[in-house]
């Protein structure tokens, strides 16, 4: 079910489906509520699925020309607290992972688990960095060819051929966002900072989705730091990229739903 709420003088679209503990989908870079989809169909019947439009993502009105993972974390602090919800799951894919590090450190007393979909705790490099703002400028140039070959670079290279569907529906969803949305996104991802403390210091468990082809973010980066993590769960994914929830979409959703469920336990 589609809902909306308030924050900072615009609204934020969510989708809110199932019953019982709740977990929160937090989708990446040029995504939106919708990329979850089947994730939501499976999750749902066990939890209650919270999966929220990011600003300038989906239905949901950007915010300026700057979107710092802490703002997007204040917006996902908003929607729960208007559905009067103290403690949950967050789920965050790839950008979305970065508002969840975000939030544990904003609001940690809200947080029963975390799970990190190919993400990372560590901030940009310096090449990462002049890599965003090179983005911004092809952005502003052409974002509807930019938006196509950022998807397409998401998957495995096996998968381009294979999984063209889930591409198209990728790429669906990412045209939707607005220039100035995505540069706002990109503006903030730029200047996040490291968030690796969390890892070691985090009480509550944590889940890190690893895919060995993942063009964006080095496998070898991501197990390494999901050493220092204490209560640790790790998925390895050899087959694929950065999209494991649509590239092995079984696999994922049974091993997310058996986290959730050590996470309530």
């Amino acid at each position: 079910m589609l809902k909306t709420t308030q924050f900072k003088k615009g609204t934020v679209t969510f989708s809110d489906t199932g019953k019982g503990k709740v977990v929160v989908l937090l989708h990446g870079f040029l995504g939106s509520h919708q990329i979850w989809k089947n994730t939501i169909d499976y999750l749902s019947s066990s939890f209650r699925v919270i999966a929220i439009d990011l600003p300038g993502h989906g239905k949901t009105d950007c915010f300026g020309y700057v979107h710092t993972m802490e703002l997007m974390a204040k917006c996902v602090k908003s929607v729960m607290d208007g559905l009067n919800l103290k403690k949950y799951i967050l789920v965050g894919h790839s950008m979305g992972g970065y508002v969840a590090l975000a939030f544990a450190d904003l609001f940690p007393d809200n947080v029963k688990g975390l799970c990190l979909f190919h993400s990372t705790a560590y901030a940009d490099s310096e090449q990462k960095k002049k890599d965003r703002s090179r983005s911004i400028k092809v952005v502003k140039a052409n974002h509807s060819v930019y938006t196509d070959e950022v998807i397409k670079n998401l998957f495995a290279p096996s998968h381009i051929d294979t999984l063209k569907n889930e591409i198209d529906f990728a790429q669906s969803i990412a045209v939707q966002t607005s220039q100035q949305s995505i540069i706002a996104a990109l503006e903030g991802m730029k200047d996040r900072p490291n968030r690796d403390v969390i890892l070691g210091m985090a009480p509550y468990p944590i889940m890190m989705v690893i895919g060995q082809l993942d063009n964006v973010l080095p496998a070898h980066d991501l197990l390494e730091q999901a050493e220092f993590i204490q209560k640790k769960h790790v998925l390895f994914l050899e087959n694929d990229g950065h999209m494991g929830f649509l590239e092995s979409t079984d696999v994922t959703n049974s091993e997310l739903k058996k986290f959730l469920g050590i996470c309530f336990r």
